[in-house]
């Protein structure tokens, strides 16, 4: 996937895709279905496969001391774009020239003579422009006026509930990772490089990849039964494990970190990057009388998580 910044002076073999447009967050099933309305408008233009976004996020432009809500990293974002065939990724610079645009200023400088996009879709709520003026309908007007084509996506719906980064937050903070996997069409992901740690789950017989957790709304604290890619190094490939997410109460530490052990490993791992896919909750975070209790208890949640894991 090509991954393009700048709207300006775009190259040749660099315009004319067919894009969907949104921020992204979580790639989840509505905006899979919005690709996947832009990859048949591709297909039927015989263009490219684009999506245009944004980075930083507008909501983080615009409210800099928001808690962290995004689910996913920028990296991540690209991976997972990769993944569902998408070959080009305009990731525009979110500034204040970018929000100063009106939008008919940025249907003409952006989509039409910037990138000088073939086709773009939407989802039914969209807005553009300063204080968000434009709507979907604006921009089919704007479309046939100079000259691309637009396809407004309605919005999906699981379980009768309407799938959103929001909905997908609070299934998260609230424990259920397979209620947002089912609006994700995928598990969520937790990407990073391993951190040097304590090292205290090698003394204890579990030792653990560490990876600090930053800018990103953290899921419920607590053990999982994850899925774990090796993304780089040596040792790549697909494994299983359990993972606690949190704090470490029982060593009296208040970072948010990951921890996870994974399943019949040998390896270092050290500065590679993971993707744990957060597959089960299985308890809360706890403190314990002992260092034997809470061996006991990894020992269980092991046990656990590898039946639960097993059965997938």
């Amino acid at each position: 996937m090509r991954v393009i910044n700048s709207y300006h002076n775009t190259p040749k073999a660099d315009r004319g895709a067919a894009v969907a447009i949104g921020n992204f967050d979580g790639v989840h099933l509505g905006h899979q279905s919005v690709i996947d309305i832009a990859r048949t408008a591709a297909n039927k233009a015989k263009a490219p496969l684009g999506v245009l976004t944004f980075e930083p996020h507008p909501r983080a432009y615009f409210a800099p001391q928001t808690p962290a809500f995004r689910l996913m990293s920028p990296v991540a974002r690209q991976n997972r774009l990769t993944k569902l065939g998408v070959e080009y990724l305009y990731e525009l610079p979110f500034n204040d020239s970018l929000a100063a645009l009106t939008p008919e200023q940025f249907a003409r400088e952006v989509i039409s003579e910037g990138l000088g996009l073939t086709h773009v879709v939407i989802g039914q709520d969209f807005c553009f422009g300063k204080a968000r003026a434009g709507t979907a309908e604006d921009l089919l007007h704007f479309g046939e006026k100079m000259g691309f084509g637009v396809s407004i996506a309605p919005l999906l719906a699981t379980k009768g509930a309407q799938v959103s980064s929001t909905a997908i937050r609070t299934a998260l903070s609230e424990g259920r990772p397979q209620d947002a996997a089912a609006m994700l069409g995928h598990w969520h992901r937790l990407e990073g490089a391993v951190q040097h740690g304590e090292k205290r789950g090698r003394e204890l017989g579990f030792p653990t990849a560490n990876m600090h957790l930053t800018d990103l709304h953290l899921p419920k604290f607590g053990v999982y039964a994850v899925e774990v890619d090796v993304l780089t190094g040596p040792n790549a490939g697909k494994y299983t494990g359990a993972a606690s997410l949190g704090t470490r109460p029982m060593f009296g530490e208040n970072t948010p970190n990951l921890e996870t052990y994974i399943f019949d490993f040998k390896g270092d791992l050290y500065g590679e990057t993971l993707s744990v896919a957060l597959v089960e909750y299985l308890r809360p975070e706890e403190t314990f009388g002992s260092l034997e209790a809470f061996i006991a208890q990894m020992h269980s949640d092991c046990d656990e998580a590898r039946k639960i894991l097993s059965a997938l």
